[in-house]
């Protein structure tokens, strides 16, 4: 356990020890709901399968033969027309999948923290960008910067910003009015790097919306990336007696209006190039996308400053055949209702580690439970029921903590990972004089992977 200086901490308790930091008069808010990986049972989806994707797909496979998975999830989650996250708001309880920050202000409160304990950790830079990739409703960034409200004198002489990195207008509509009321608007051309800007009710801070990380801004940063990297499509691979060979989506020989998973015959460049030579699994899922982005996150933290907090469904290179389907916050066949389901595969941390190179440091992955205790979730749990007289609100309370948690719910499901600036992690200076060594103060510990001590 580290021990922080009343200094250190004296910005983290102003942010959650006390009631004045929550959202509203009843000292609480409650996002009723399930997160995706639990079962519920909705009405009963009436809609039939999006046809114009299914006949997209199909035709598509017809003109070049089978697709790699990669493809398919590609064109069912963003495909332009049709693509399941361009259809408009599927998160929340009348979606098909609800997150973290849906669950309870607490969560967003703690990463808001852990935002501002790593912009003072590098030494409190005159600029402060918030970056969000997959913002969802705009849930976790409305609840960090509520926080950054509350530490406003604490960030008095930083430039803070938003910028959000999102490809689903209808979603960008969702979270500009979560965000910014009626203060923003669409940019006149297509081919803007920002297609939306504005500024948010309360602080008046300027937020844009990009469709790609390349687009943002150079400078300090601090990323975040809640539920990004599970949805961007991987390949998945099969070791057989020739070797290794890519699984592909195909049409149903008998029954042309459904898909199914094939073997390519012989190798891919996929196949060739994205599989480890000392790979001891028999089933890989790779995901070059989410790689492309470490690279990129990795290389502006190099050059710019900053830190990356991933927060995700993973594991550090164990798992085997994790991909999957939502809907109605249901398991849902991957290959049924292409563009009405959330397709999802779990993150391979340990290819993101291998990705993000020797530029940065990398922490983690610790599970979700831990790193919310290290935050201290305990303590602002405890802050808000002793300033909560509603039993049905003190209820909803502890069962978002234990949603949250909970070991056999969201507790050790999810995972935190950490990119940094190796500068972050390093041995104080000593500072050589005549008769006497002084030693440069030491680092701020890097909060939720380290446990913190308020005392």
């Amino acid at each position: 356990m580290r021990s922080l200086t009343s200094k250190s901490v004296h910005f983290i308790s102003r942010a959650f020890l006390h009631p004045a930091a929550t959202s509203s008069s009843s000292s609480v808010r409650w996002r009723a709901g399930r997160c995706r990986f639990c079962s519920s049972s909705p009405p009963e989806d009436e809609r039939k399968p999006r046809a114009s994707m299914l006949r997209h797909l199909t035709s598509k496979i017809k003109a070049t033969g089978p697709i790699p998975v990669a493809e398919y999830m590609r064109e069912s989650l963003t495909n332009p027309v049709t693509g399941y996250y361009v259809r408009g708001d599927v998160l929340g309880p009348q979606g098909d999948f609800i997150t973290s920050p849906e669950i309870s202000q607490i969560f967003g409160e703690l990463v808001g923290v852990w935002c501002i304990s790593e912009w003072m950790g590098a030494g409190r830079p005159a600029q402060l960008q918030l970056v969000e990739l997959g913002p969802g409703r705009g849930s976790l960034a409305a609840d960090v910067l509520r926080v950054f409200g509350q530490l406003r004198s604490v960030l008095a002489e930083a430039s803070v910003s938003v910028h959000l990195v999102e490809v689903s207008p209808a979603l960008s509509r969702v979270q500009a009015r979560r965000l910014t009321g009626e203060q923003s608007r669409e940019a006149d051309g297509e081919d803007e790097p920002v297609y939306r800007r504005g500024r948010t009710t309360t602080g008046g801070l300027p937020v844009s919306w990009y469709r790609r990380l390349d687009d943002v801004p150079a400078g300090f940063s601090v990323y975040v990336a809640h539920e990004f990297f599970d949805a961007l499509p991987i390949h998945k691979f099969q070791r057989t007696e020739k070797g290794w060979r890519e699984v592909m989506v195909d049409i149903e020989p008998d029954e042309p209006e459904r898909l199914r998973f094939v073997v390519a015959p012989t190798p891919t460049l996929a196949s060739s190039t994205l599989v480890q030579a000392d790979e001891k699994r028999n089933h890989v899922e790779v995901c070059p996308e989410g790689g492309v982005i470490i690279q990129q996150l990795a290389n502006r933290i190099s050059e710019s400053g900053g830190a990356a907090l991933i927060a995700d469904y993973g594991h550090d290179g164990t798992k085997t055949d994790t991909f999957r389907g939502f809907k109605g916050h249901q398991l849902h066949d991957v290959l049924a209702s292409p563009g009405l389901a959330d397709l999802t595969a779990d993150v391979d941390f340990s290819y993101l580690r291998r990705m993000a190179g020797e530029g940065v440091a990398c922490l983690g992955p610790v599970t979700q439970r831990t790193f919310l205790k290290n935050m201290g979730i305990d303590t602002r749990l405890q802050v808000l029921l002793r300033s909560c007289s509603d039993p049905a609100t003190r209820k909803q309370l502890i069962q978002s903590y234990d949603m949250l948690t909970s070991p056999s719910k969201m507790g050790e499901r999810f995972h935190f990972f950490s990119l940094l600036s190796p500068s972050r992690l390093a041995e104080p200076k000593r500072t050589e004089g005549l008769k006497m060594e002084k030693k440069s103060p030491a680092q701020l510990p890097v909060a939720g992977f380290t446990e913190l001590s308020f005392s």
